[in-house]
């Protein structure tokens, strides 16, 4: 198609030239630069031509190269996202499953905190009655036998507060029948009563000695229990504290991860699709 084109021009040119003999002194020349100016042209025609085709062939080599590049991406991603994403689920399926834990165990720290403050008050409740009732039966031993020792007796039996405190200690005390009994005479006998070898004073100051010791183990034990009571309210509260931390850290884990999942579905799915 192009040498007819070409041979075309050719006669056209020729028979221009015979027509514009008379007024050229060289039309020959004229033909011949005609050729030389579509002898050019042609030529560069053809490395364009020549351009365009090996930028054709190089984009469809890249392209080739590209699309296989492209493709062994994707294959080789797919599977990865797919294990990330099954990671996940499986991390906050545990998340979940220890938030509930951790709940739980806030749960039972503060039941078990409840439940010792409350036996906690009514030891400490006890524990003031008892140490009451002993100092108060300490106080009048110790009015007794200061009485006596004083050859006061017979005013001391008058107050009837302290004849009954010491008969009611008589009946509660740990003695012997024989200490009982005399102790009974001496209390309801009064003022006419005269104590005779420090008998009475002996009785009195041994139950005295009793009622110390028990006071003394009644503090000890008090003490103890308020150590004890202390040293579990100190521990519930740093598990409660810990248990908290890890069930706000976990909680705020569990909304990152649900993103992370979204976002690997996403990710996936146009992967998939790409791929397809």
């Amino acid at each position: 198609m192009r040498y007819v084109l070409l041979l075309g021009l050719l006669a056209g040119a020729a028979l221009a030239a015979k027509e514009d003999s008379s007024n050229s002194a060289n039309p020959i020349r004229r033909v011949v630069t005609l050729l030389q100016k579509m002898q050019s042209s042609v030529a560069a025609e053809g490395e364009k031509e020549k351009k365009l085709f090996e930028e054709f062939m190089c984009y469809c080599k890249t392209g080739t190269d590209d699309l296989q590049k492209s493709i062994g991406a994707a294959e080789t991603k797919i599977p990865q996202v797919e294990s990330a994403l099954a990671a996940a689920e499986a991390a906050i399926a545990q998340l979940k499953k220890d938030i509930e834990q951790h709940k739980a165990n806030v749960a039972d720290a503060k039941k078990v905190i409840a439940t010792a403050t409350a036996l906690r008050e009514k030891e400490a409740a006890a524990f003031a009655t008892e140490s009451s009732d002993l100092k108060t039966n300490l106080a009048a031993l110790g009015k007794a036998i200061s009485a006596i020792e004083a050859g006061t007796a017979g005013s001391f039996l008058q107050s009837s507060t302290a004849v009954t405190a010491l008969q009611k200690m008589t009946v509660d005390a740990d003695m012997n029948s024989a200490d009982r009994d005399i102790l009974t005479a001496f209390l309801s006998q009064g003022e006419g009563y005269a104590p005779q070898s420090g008998q009475i004073v002996g009785i009195l100051k041994q139950m005295k000695d009793t009622m110390e010791k028990n006071l003394a183990e009644t503090i000890a034990a008090e003490e103890e229990a308020i150590k004890t009571f202390d040293a579990l309210m100190a521990a519930k509260k740093k598990e409660v504290d810990a248990n908290t931390a890890a069930l706000e850290s976990k909680l705020e884990r569990v909304g990152q991860t649900g993103l992370d999942i979204v976002e690997m579905k996403e990710d996936l799915d146009d992967t998939k699709k790409g791929f397809g």
